[in-house]
Parts: C-alpha cells; structure tokens; sequence
C-alpha cells in the first residue's frame, strides 16, 4: 500500500492554499526502508544542492503524507531536502505485530534516520515534528545528538499532570487512565488496543470540521488504535536528558494560536527550563493544532526557513 489509493490527505490537501497543493511535478517521492523488521515509508523531497536536510515526525493523529502537505512541500521550495517518515502503526508503514509496538521503538528509529541520512552525506540536519512529534524531536536530539536544530508545533512532558488533564479524552482518563495503562501492562493485557480518540484529545486536531470528520475516519492517522503497550510507554517516557541539562541544538516553537489540544502553557514545564541553548517561539496567527490556515501555514514555514538560515551562517 502506497498513498496513491488513499484519499485523506487529498480531501485535506482541497483546504489548502494553491501552491500547498501537489501537482505532477510537485509531488513526494515514496521511499521504503527495511528497518529491525519494520518497512517504514517515507515520503521524500530530495534535492542533492539543498544545503540542508529536514527530518519531520508526525504526531498520533497524523502520518507522514500530511506533514508533507503543510510542512515538507513547502520546506522544499525553500530548497531544502525533506523527509517524512511514517513511524510504525500509522501511515502505510508496513508491521508485521502492531501489539507490540512501543514509543521508546519511535525513538530508536528516529535516531536511526538520522545516522541512515548522515551516512548518505554529511549535510547539516534539523528534526521537525508536529503533535507528539514536537516532543519526539527532542527525545530522538538526545539520543542521537547529530542534529543542528530541532522544531516542535509543541514539546509536552507527558508526566506532567496538567499535560495528562487537558491532553488526554476527558479529565477521568488524565487522572485515572494513565495509570490503568501501567496496572494492564503488569497485569499481561499490554496487547489490548484503543482507539485514539477515547485516549486523547483527538477531536482538537483540527479546527476544520469537515477535515475533522475525515481525519477521524482515517485508520492511518487520528482514526487509528493503539496498544497498551504503546499508550503505556508514550504517557511515562523518560529521555536520558532533562530539559534543564539539555544542550544539543537551538529549539523553535511553533505554537498554533487557536490550539485547542495543546496551547503554550502546557509546553512551558519543558521551554522554559531550556536555558543552554537559544529557544524561540513563535507563534502561528490563527492555527489550529494541525494548521490548514492560511496565515498560521505562512508564518509556520517562514520562520522554520528563518530559522535554519541562521543556523546555517
């Protein structure tokens, strides 16, 4: 299966603006790496002269093809090498035991495009990452620090109880949920799926109700389950360094200004104890969570460019 035949990204890519739409020339490309068991897709912008690559992760309600309409098609016209990645159970990623799929495994492949990149060339990389993919660029920076910048729609630590009460479905699953996941996996039911939208928040990915009903009837994006063994290891991760000691690569924040999923206060237990390297944020006028705005999309893919550039004199 290939993105050919599914039509989610398409009815979003309608909601656009026109030169966010892809074309028969401007289009990704659909790559495939066999990885421990995994054959993960990638949708790629390759450009040999771009001085720079963007590595981009997806959320748990998104997958690679929709970060590629808002961010990697973009990024490319600015003349960057993009690349979006489909990490296991979302997208047209290929598994052969999606039970058994845990958050620390998204980490490990991150880190892992990243060494796979660099060893295609030396250029200069920066980690995207929308959702929990914001997060995720600064666990996967930690693990595998061969990173120049890394860029969050926003950086949430999971363990925080705040961030469970407005992330989570409703305030029973924040306060009570979270710890059930632990009991299950103790308790052998670690292979017991959920959908996506009784865990979290998922009706506030977008601020588009017509696109909302069809992110939600999309089994490879916010229409997905996941395990237990999944939820369990996302809600508790601990990266092996705290923000406060975190020194790899300047960091951008995008933050959506009509996020209604996850607003700046709740990546503020995270930003604002960055202090050894620059942090800037930004803010997307009138975005929404995942951003189909015109401004939010402007200003988004305009401070990323500004960004990189700096870091690249």
């Amino acid at each position: 299966m290939n993105y050919e035949n599914q039509m989610t990204w398409k009815k979003i890519m309608e909601k656009l603006p026109a030169d966010y739409q892809f074309t028969d020339s401007y289009r990704p490309a659909e790559e495939w790496w066999d990885y421990r068991g995994y054959r993960l897709h990638l949708d790629t912008f390759r450009n040999p002269a771009a001085p720079a690559k963007i590595i981009a992760f997806h959320g748990v309600g998104t997958n690679g093809r929709q970060i590629s309409l808002i961010l990697g098609g973009p990024q490319s016209k600015n003349g960057y090498e993009t690349i979006m990645i489909d990490m296991p159970t979302y997208g047209v990623t290929q598994v052969r035991d999606r039970k058994s799929v845990t958050y620390d495994d998204w980490i490990e492949i991150g880190a892992a495009l990243i060494d796979r990149e660099l060893a295609r060339d030396d250029r200069p990389i920066f980690l995207y990452g929308l959702s929990a993919g914001g997060m995720e660029t600064y666990h996967v920076a930690v693990r595998n620090p061969r990173v120049k910048g890394i860029i969050g729609m926003t950086f949430l630590d999971q363990k925080e109880q705040i961030v469970r009460d407005r992330t989570t479905s409703n305030i029973l699953m924040g306060r009570l949920g979270v710890p059930m996941l632990s009991l299950g996996k103790r308790m052998g039911i670690g292979r017991l799926q959920l959908p996506m939208w009784f865990a979290s928040k998922m009706s506030a990915l977008c601020n588009d109700r017509d696109l909302m009903k069809e992110f939600m009837k999309d089994r490879t994006s916010a229409g997905n389950v996941a395990s237990i063994n999944f939820l369990q290891s996302y809600m508790n991760y601990v990266p092996e360094v705290s923000p406060s000691d975190f020194g790899v690569a300047p960091v951008l924040l995008t933050q959506p200004e009509k996020d209604r999923w996850t607003p700046y206060e709740l990546s503020q237990p995270v930003i604002d104890k960055i202090s050894r390297v620059p942090v800037k944020v930004v803010t997307l006028p009138n975005g929404g969570h995942y951003p189909v705005e015109n401004s939010a999309l402007r200003v988004m893919n305009h401070e990323i460019d500004a960004f990189i550039k700096n870091l690249l004199k």
